[in-house]
This record gives structure tokens, C-alpha cells and sequence, in this order.
């Protein structure tokens, strides 16, 4: 939906155009790397199209698993943070920073979202949008790994909202409708985003009302989401090859979550 309501940005949806656009090693499929390791991906990545994302190690590796709507670039290292920005006339007005602590196959354990600034890369990020997206005005969400750009999305990302603050969501409503950001941010706390994830092929069973207002109620506990429809195939849901996602828990303590994360899986019998 973000990028048919963006026809004039709709360019950050190219990965290759955005490593580029960096400075950062990179060519397209059609065109082999003078040198290895490499990190290779399809150049568009629309609900769920980056799975065949993997870590090129050589030639063969290259020939066999960089296929045509592929490119790879410089394998990047460092901390993979998912930063979501308000921008007005591509001019950065806020921004908060969620560090993703990985999981197995292409999955985050959980998500920490940071009270805390980060100086170093706000201002890279920040000139990149300035030189790019100077007209835009709307959420945005950027994904760094060692501070450079991987992706980026014309959207926030909407898994943990109700960790930003109180009237957070009012504000981005206000800035779509009146284009203008008003956010009164006294204090900001680490809040943190808790995924439970089952195997694939398994249909699970959708948890039952009280379940779900008893995990809910939990001191602590933000909210809870169930990430899947009961009455959809399978191969409806784009899920990461590690796991299928089952449910999200946001709370202020990440024992909390943890530990509703483990009741919950008993209840879905893993």
C-alpha cells in the first residue's frame, strides 16, 4: 500500500538503487563480484519477496544462488537497528530506534525500543533523507545494519506503536492530515517486543478471547497480537524461513514477555 500511495518515492523500494545511492559495493545479478564474501537479495522486497536473501561465499555460491531479480553488495556487519522517522518536507521532526536481537534463520528473538539516542547514526540517516526524499512528508522507517542503510519502507513499522508514547498514534494522524508533527515526548523508557514463532507446515489453533484478555491484562504487558488468520492457507502469511510467527508481545519488561511468550507456546502446543 506504501508503495502505490507513493508513486514519486516509490524509488527506496530498490535496493540496489538504495546501496548505491550510499556509496556501497554492489552490481546486479547479471554482473558477477570481483570478490567474495558477498550478500545477495532480490532488489525488491514487498511482503515477504526477501527470502532468498543469503551470504555468497564464493563463485559457485554466486552462480548457484544469485538468481535473475537478484544483486548483492558488500556483506555488512554490526547491530541491526530498525529506526522509524516523521518527516516534513523530507526533513527529519522525530525519530526512535529499535535494536533486533536475532533469532535463528532470518528471525528476531525480540526487539529492544530504545529510550536512548543515537547521535552517529541519526546524522548519517538524516543526510541521507535530506538528499533524497526532500519533498516527503510522512513516516518512514529505515534499516541499518553497522549504521548503513539496508532498507527502507514509506511506513512506520507497526509492530510496537504503542511502545512510542501516549498520543503517538495521534500525532501521526495529524501528520498525514495537516502535514505537521506535534509529539509532546517528556520522558522516553526502553520498551520491548517479544516473538514467539512455531514450525512451519503446522496449523495452529487461533487462541481462544479469555486467553488472550488474561495474557493482555498481565502487569507490564502493552499489548499482544496474533499474527496469523486460523481461516487462511499457510502460504498466505509471509513468514521468515526460521519459523512461522505466531504472536507478538510488547511490554516495559522483557521478562514479562518472555515469560507470557512461554505460556503461550505450552498453549500452542510447542
Amino acid at each position: 500500500m506504501a508503495y502505490e500511495f507513493n508513486p514519486l518515492h516509490r524509488r527506496v523500494y530498490n535496493k540496489l538503487w538504495v546501496a548505491r545511492s550510499q556509496g556501497l559495493e554492489c552490481g546486479p545479478q547479471a554482473i558477477s563480484p570481483s570478490h567474495y564474501p558477498m550478500f545477495s537479495k532480490p532488489v525488491t522486497n514487498l511482503k515477504g519477496m526477501g527470502l532468498g536473501s543469503r551470504v555468497l561465499r564464493n563463485e559457485q555460491d554466486y552462480r548457484e544462488h544469485c538468481h535473475p531479480g537478484d544483486f548483492w553488495m558488500r556483506r555488512l556487519a554490526g547491530e541491526h537497528v530498525s529506526t522509524d522517522w516523521a518527516l516534513v518536507n523530507g526533513e527529519p521532526r522525530w525519530c526512535r530506534h529499535t535494536l533486533g536481537i536475532t533469532g535463528a534463520l532470518g528471525t528476531f528473538d525480540f526487539w529492544i525500543v530504545q529510550a536512548r539516542r543515537r547521535p552517529g547514526l541519526e546524522k548519517y540517516c538524516g543526510d541521507w533523507i535530506r538528499r533524497n526524499l526532500r519533498d516527503y512528508t510522512g513516516m518512514l522507517n529505515i534499516e541499518t545494519i553497522g549504521g548503513q542503510i539496508i532498507e527502507v519502507h514509506l511506513r512506520f513499522a507497526d509492530q510496537w506503536p504503542d511502545l512510542y508514547g501516549c498520543h503517538w498514534v495521534d500525532a501521526t494522524v495529524r501528520l498525514y492530515r495537516d502535514k505537521v508533527w506535534l509529539f509532546s515526548e517528556t520522558t522516553r523508557t526502553d520498551g520491548y517486543s517479544v516473538v514467539l514463532f512455531g514450525p512451519h507446515g503446522k496449523r495452529y489453533p487461533y487462541p481462544c478471547a479469555a486467553k488472550l484478555a488474561a495474557y493482555r491484562a498481565t502487569s507490564g504487558v502493552s499489548s499482544v497480537q496474533i499474527t496469523f488468520f486460523a481461516d487462511r492457507p499457510l502460504t498466505a502469511h509471509a513468514m521468515p524461513p526460521g519459523g512461522f510467527r505466531l504472536a507478538v508481545i510488547n511490554c516495559s519488561n522483557v521478562d514479562v514477555g518472555l515469560r507470557i511468550r512461554a505460556t503461550m507456546a505450552r498453549a500452542f502446543g510447542l
